[in-house]
């Protein structure tokens, strides 16, 4: 999380800066701001319970619980942005939550700076007795004071961005006959079990498995896919195997290389053969869970997660300081790395066909879970699943985002130089 200086004058300036510090205008959302002293340290949105829950009280507490993770959180606001209004409610909507949080912040000893409601008729504080049973005017947040003019304008809402980079019918074409193509050089080249290589499993996720039995490098006792003699580069029945095919599969002989190389790849300008053998890659989870390590740390843990995963499929232990990567936990991984891995992955899942974007979705999702945005986690573990129901990555993404459950390294400051 960033650290900002709040220099609001007021609560309708605080509430104007809100949207500006989050990136996009929430909605149906409480937005929680911690506080240490008078600096914000970050913000978290959850979604926004019905008026009518009962479970207010348990929500209150995870919301408290997870500003409790921050070690120098002292206090909290808390802005509930709510399409009902004033006027239906006979006052502010959304009470008995602000209440409830109020009360468990009081238990764990954190002070409540404000907690305000924008509704779609007024705004107000709940702690403010002399606001108007009608609340005040929307039109006081529109002013943006000058401290706060210099942060970039929000944009959408929480689901705006989710969506595919736009990709042009000939363009997934291509993409298309190219992984056929390269599947059909991998089973010529390497064998024709060595297609499903790396489907066997994830040390991660025991369900996400195919029932394939090859290792993802069977062929090659160094680790790489391997290549078969030059002159056997046809099919069985005889037809030619494209010659950007067999030059993709070598990609395939170092694939820490592949995912190191990819991160600078021109997303305006992927060939179809590069982009297919990620795509392949990522469908297959053993070679995918090496992406994952890699993208969230470095080209030296893709290699040393490579290593694990063919050590794992053997019977070994997959070592615990890999597999906590997943679950969020241990370094903080650099975001700039993790915004362009997700950039890239989005990229090939927009280019590859319906049937092989299940994997790239999945890393969607991850990655933007890791980043901190659930929501889009969330749209894009759901679209893998449409696409291939009980996909393990997928699902173990969703339970991630509808427990609440947020990356340890969301709740640590990042390192000053």
């Amino acid at each position: 999380m960033t650290t900002t200086i709040v220099k609001a004058a007021d609560a309708a300036q605080f509430l104007s800066f809100v949207p500006r510090m989050l990136g996009y205008h929430p909605t149906r959302s409480l937005v929680v701001i911690p506080f240490h002293g008078s600096r914000t340290l970050g913000a978290m949105r959850i979604d926004l319970p019905d008026s009518a829950s009962t479970a207010v009280d348990a929500i209150a507490s995870t919301v408290i619980g997870m500003v409790c993770r921050l070690p120098e959180a002292d206090g909290l606001a808390t802005v509930a942005y709510t399409g009902a209004s004033f006027a239906e409610h006979d006052g502010m909507p959304h009470r008995e939550l602000a209440e409830a949080l109020a009360g468990r912040a009081d238990e764990c000893g954190l002070r409540v700076v404000d907690a305000l409601c924008v509704a779609a008729d007024a705004w107000g504080s709940y702690l403010d007795p002399s606001c108007p049973d009608g609340g005040r005017p929307l039109a006081d947040l529109a002013a943006v004071a000058p401290e706060l003019a210099e942060l970039p304008p929000p944009v959408g809402d929480q689901a705006s961005g989710a969506d595919l980079p736009a990709v042009d019918l000939a363009e997934r074409e291509r993409v298309g006959r190219a992984l056929t193509a390269l599947e059909a050089a991998v089973a010529v080249l390497c064998g024709p079990d060595a297609a499903d290589a790396g489907r066997r499993g994830s040390p991660f996720s025991p369900t996400d498995t195919d029932s394939a039995e090859t290792d993802p490098a069977d062929t090659d006792p160094d680790g790489g896919v391997g290549l078969a003699e030059a002159g056997a580069a046809v099919t069985g029945d005889g037809t030619r195997i494209d010659p950007r095919a067999l030059e993709a599969v070598c990609l395939l002989d170092d694939l820490p290389d592949l995912f190191e190389d990819a991160l600078a790849w021109d997303l305006d300008a992927v060939d179809p053969y590069r982009a297919a053998a990620l795509a392949w890659c990522l469908s297959r989870p053993s070679l995918r869970d090496v992406a994952l390590v890699q993208w969230s740390g470095t080209m030296a843990h893709g290699d040393e997660a490579f290593d694990a995963q063919l050590r794992w499929e053997n019977g070994e232990e997959y070592p615990t300081h890999l597999a906590m990567r997943m679950w969020g936990e241990g370094d903080r991984p650099d975001p700039g790395r993790l915004e362009a891995a997700l950039h890239l992955v989005r990229r090939i899942a927009a280019a590859a066909p319906r049937g092989s974007r299940s994997g790239p979705l999945a890393m969607c999702a991850w990655l933007s879970w890791a980043l901190g945005r659930s929501t889009h986690a969330e749209a894009y573990a759901t679209w893998a699943c449409e696409i291939e129901p009980e996909h393990g990555l997928s699902e173990i993404v969703l339970s991630f985002v509808h427990a609440g459950h947020l990356p340890d390294w969301a709740f640590r400051r990042p390192e000053r130089p």
